[in-house]
């Protein structure tokens, strides 16, 4: 799979929270079906989020290259995906 593609089909055609803050309301809300974090997302906030049991896919690379793979011109620590739209990101849950 080209995660690269997935993530903007999943941001065009579904539903995706970006960002720390969004993330943990959907996470809260139990709407997170998959959560994709950067390398370079702090230990602490990765282990927040762990404890949540959402499945969450370690993206290879910096905040800064999730931020472009997902076709945004800023870095991007962490994004709940709600819905997958046209994407099979959710078959990253397994990974």
């Amino acid at each position: 799979m080209d995660i690269n593609k997935a993530l903007r089909t999943a941001i065009s055609s579904g539903e995706v929270r970006i960002g720390l803050k969004e993330t943990r309301k959907s996470v809260a809300a139990g709407s997170a079906k998959l959560l994709i974090a950067s390398s370079s997302l702090p230990t602490e906030q990765l282990r927040e989020l762990k404890a949540s049991k959402t499945p969450i896919y370690t993206f290879k690379g910096t905040n800064m290259d999730l931020g472009f793979a997902c076709g945004k011109p800023f870095s991007i620590s962490v994004l709940a995906v709600i819905s997958p739209g046209g994407s099979d990101i959710l078959a990253l849950r397994g990974e």
